[in-house]
């Protein structure tokens, strides 16, 4: 075979074998997240593809719900929750790739329909037989802390027989913008930027236990995924993050 032959079948066989490697050809990142980072997030993840071509599948629910499902075997690349303790319980069943570093800070509110009066102290208006909607405690960290909050504060006594448990802190936030609840306790970020609902009380930061959002890789992660973990504590999404009302901490 002529040497021209060779050196052109040789060119043709690196510029496939290149193609091959191309980010654009990539197997997805798989990120399971915290139903409150769902927007931030979403952005965050629309960027990185169209800057990089590496396309990043996205899994939104309960921290809880979400731990769960990856100790099941769900196939997950990277992990961000809104609760240390879940996440620690999977680091301690060896089913991460790394020691989870905390990535985002939030803080508690309390929400009302948007057009609702509301007075100095939004739980007076429990009493006339309105309800107050958290999450979960058992699976919903915005649920756990604003439990906590409620009964250091000595409100719980009071609201707990008004009290509805929603799914994760968005369904906690559709129902009091549909009206099926007086007010419900969400994070700040799941406020910031709705038409439909507004914050009418902030509770002081020491009053609940601190809120931190771990994140890490999940054993077994792609070096893609341990790229976009690194773009996530990067300053283009702590700017992202900030406009959503998070608090970056990586």
């Amino acid at each position: 075979m002529p040497r021209s032959i060779w050196i052109a079948a040789g060119v043709l066989l690196a510029l496939v074998t290149g193609m091959g490697c191309s980010p654009r050809s990539a197997p997805p990142v798989t990120v399971f997240a915290a139903a409150s980072l769902t927007d931030a997030l979403t952005e965050i993840a629309t960027d990185y593809g169209r800057d990089t071509g590496v396309r990043v599948r996205l899994s939104f629910g309960s921290s809880g719900a979400l731990a769960r499902q990856i100790e099941a075997g769900a196939p997950a690349d990277v992990v961000i929750l809104a609760d240390r303790a879940w996440m620690l319980r999977l680091s301690r069943s060896g089913l991460l790739a790394e020691a989870p570093g905390a990535l985002l800070g939030n803080r508690l509110v309390v929400i009302a329909p948007a057009a609702a009066a509301v007075g100095p102290d939004p739980f007076l208006a429990l009493g006339k037989g309105n309800r107050l909607v958290i999450g979960d405690p058992d699976s919903v960290p915005a649920g756990a802390y604003a439990k906590a909050w409620l009964e250091g504060s000595g409100r719980w006594s009071w609201v707990q027989s008004r009290v509805v448990y929603g799914a994760d802190v968005r369904a906690v936030r559709a129902f009091v913008a549909r009206g099926e609840a007086a007010f419900g306790i969400v994070y700040r970020s799941d406020a910031v930027g709705q038409n439909a609902v507004r914050a009418v009380l902030e509770p002081a930061p020491d009053q609940y236990p601190e809120i931190v959002y771990p994140a890490a890789a999940v054993r077994g992660a792609s070096n893609q995924a341990l790229d976009f973990l690194d773009h996530l504590r990067g300053p283009a999404a702590a700017a992202v993050f900030e406009r959503y009302g998070f608090e970056p901490l990586a």
